[in-house]
């Protein structure tokens, strides 16, 4: 249908600075490159450094004359998520540069339980606390740019990638980090949950603050990435192996099919703030971006209220509406 929407209707983005966590594959790096085809100054946040630099490369070669660059950042550990905010926030000021769209992209999926460098359970410490710490440390730099143009002349964005298996989640008040029952896939699903309760409330205290900022997220459907392998390499099962990869060959919709529910929570210009974008196919699995819906538990405001709270114990980053990077 002609009027499903593409990343090239995506606005000029030219002046926009965008980071992109997870940039190195996969979603991460679609996105990267549908930003940069639309104008915008990418910085890919990776961890592995190795990696991150052949994903640069790919961009610049697919988008010749891309404005992009690489920057070092580990969602496992709060300490390398200052460090990156702090030098980003240093250079940006520097150059007169506003920060206009984060894109919290990067996760782990269905992997055995392990731990982050603060001991949190990895996929909700890499899925949700690290990108909540990301985006309260870099908040100060969005607002300011909200204020002048924060993308395509509108307010500064914040995009989270959930996924479909938030419908599974349920957020364990008691038993958070999985440390007296274990599921890789009950993590994951809490991680993906919780992601849609931070992107809901950062839209509230947004919107009670009058602050220039939209706060929205997306899911890729059933896209073919790295992601899916993981879990099976980590816990050593050949058959998951196999499985997931006949799956990405047989069922998946191309990353970049998938990267389209980001790109579009990150450049359309009717998009508001708590938008949901996921594919418009049968059940969610592939397709092209439209609004979506989420479950009950991903709209139950006491427990977005309740997991920020424990959110800023946890990390020691307030997301608070002001003006310096902690």
């Amino acid at each position: 249908m002609s009027d499903r929407w593409t990343p090239a209707r995506l606005p000029d983005l030219t002046g926009t600075t965008a980071v992109v966590t997870g940039a190195n594959s996969g979603l991460g790096l679609e996105t990267s490159v549908g930003l940069a085809r639309a104008g915008a100054h990418v910085v890919l946040a990776c961890r592995d450094t190795v990696r991150g630099d052949v994903a640069l490369g790919q961009v610049r070669v697919r988008v010749p004359g891309a404005s992009a660059e690489l920057r070092t950042l580990d969602l496992a550990d709060v300490a390398s998520v200052r460090s990156f905010a702090q030098a980003l926030g240093d250079d940006l000021t520097t150059a007169g540069t506003a920060l206009g769209l984060l894109v919290n992209n990067a996760g782990v999926m269905a992997i055995p339980r392990r731990t982050t460098a603060q001991g949190f359970e990895m996929q909700l410490g890499t899925n949700h606390l690290g990108h909540f710490a990301l985006t309260g440390l870099l908040l100060p730099l969005l607002l300011a740019s909200g204020e002048t143009g924060g993308v395509a002349g509108g307010p500064a964005r914040v995009v989270t990638v959930s996924s479909g298996a938030h419908r599974m989640g349920r957020l364990d008040r008691d038993d958070l980090m999985g440390e007296r029952r274990y599921r890789p896939w009950g993590a994951y699903a809490q991680s993906k949950l919780a992601n849609l309760l931070f992107m809901r409330e950062l839209q509230r205290r947004a919107d009670a603050a009058a602050a220039p900022l939209l706060s929205l997220a997306a899911h890729p459907g059933y896209a073919a990435t790295n992601l899916q392998a993981v879990g099976p390499q980590m816990s050593g099962s050949r058959f998951g192996a196999v499985l997931t990869a006949v799956g990405n060959r047989v069922f998946a919709q191309s990353a970049e099919m998938g990267a389209g529910p980001t790109l579009r929570a990150a450049g359309d210009p009717a998009a508001r703030g708590g938008d949901y974008f996921g594919p418009d196919g049968f059940g969610e699995q592939r397709g092209h971006p439209e609004r979506v819906g989420m479950t009950a538990a991903a709209r139950d405001d006491d427990a977005a209220a309740w997991l920020w709270q424990r959110s800023v114990e946890l990390t020691g980053v307030d997301p608070a509406f002001r003006s310096s990077v902690r």
